[in-house]
């Protein structure tokens, strides 16, 4: 029985080999492909931001120009102009409403944010429990080997274990540091668009007095 129930247990483990190496190679690209984003972001839309919104909430301040014209010409992405032109083409709306309208619209860019970011966190937690399993699963017949004196299939074991596992900690590693960059900008990011949100909504409160 118990042989049985062993046998079992060796015929799973050795089928999720494949699939374990498999998921291993996906994570390494998923970070990849994260790391390039995270570089093209870093010379497009981190610079970008970086001018652009403290210089609207200046703009929102002084009021030198209709807030209309002033946010179509501020220079943000596409996406944040718009939520801001919806906020001010509300003008029939009462204070409350539009304080509404205008968190919901921050709450949205918030989780378009937070998905960048929970993607490399799956990456970072996924990256040493999948790297764990490559390491343990060829190590059974790699002891069997051994105690058969088949040097060449145990150091291939091994060397599958020492892949595996150096694969899903480089992973784990790059999708850290990218998680860490990234909540840094965006928290900074929402902390500016917030104000900006609050900066427009007072002015259309001034210009409705």
């Amino acid at each position: 029985m118990n042989t049985s129930l062993n046998g079992a247990l060796r015929a799973v483990a050795s089928a999720l080999e494949t699939p374990v190496v498999v998921i291993l190679l996906m994570l390494i690209a998923v970070t990849v492909v994260m790391l390039g984003t995270l570089i093209a972001e870093l010379f497009t839309e981190r610079l970008h931001m970086k001018a652009k919104l403290p210089a609207l909430l200046n703009d929102l301040e002084d009021k030198k120009a209709p807030l209309e014209k002033i946010i179509s010409e501020s220079g943000l992405l596409a996406r944040q102009r718009e939520a801001l032109m919806t906020v001010c083409t509300q003008k029939g709306l009462s204070p409350l409403k539009r304080e509404s309208l205008a968190g919901e619209l921050l709450e949205e860019e918030k989780a378009r944010y937070d998905l960048r970011v929970k993607i490399t966190d799956l990456v970072m937690k996924l990256g040493p429990i999948f790297g764990l399993l490559g390491t343990l699963i060829p190590l059974g017949p790699g002891i069997i080997a051994l105690g058969r004196g088949d040097t060449y299939t145990l150091s291939t074991s091994l060397l599958t274990a020492f892949d595996t596992t150096i694969a899903g900690l480089i992973a784990a590693a790059a999708a850290t540091v990218i998680s860490l960059i990234r909540k840094r900008w965006y928290a900074r990011y929402m902390g500016l668009l917030s104000s900006v949100m609050e900066c427009l909504l007072e002015a259309m409160e001034d210009e409705k007095a």
